[in-house]
């Protein structure tokens, strides 16, 4: 199974078309990504972020929900160890 995490485009480092890069926020972790499918992307954007690469932009209703999904299932699976 995949998963793409949803994330805030925070800053531009490379907007050169096939290696654009840029610094996303994933809930205050800033990790630089690759950009070349989404080079529309603007500051203050959100993207879906899979392997370090962001494959498509969202809103930001639907980046709120993907997360608040995402804390749910992470706290429902809490002190498991399987």
């Amino acid at each position: 199974m995949c998963l793409g995490v949803p994330g805030k485009v925070v800053r531009w480092i490379d907007r050169t078309p096939l290696f654009s890069k840029a610094e996303i926020e994933f809930e205050g972790v800033r990790k630089v990504c690759h950009m070349a499918c989404v080079e529309e992307a603007e500051i203050g954007d959100y993207v879906i972020v899979h392997a370090g690469m962001a494959i498509c932009r969202i809103d930001a209703q639907a980046a709120s929900q993907q997360l608040d999904t995402l804390q749910q299932l992470l706290d429902s699976t809490e002190g498991d160890i399987n």
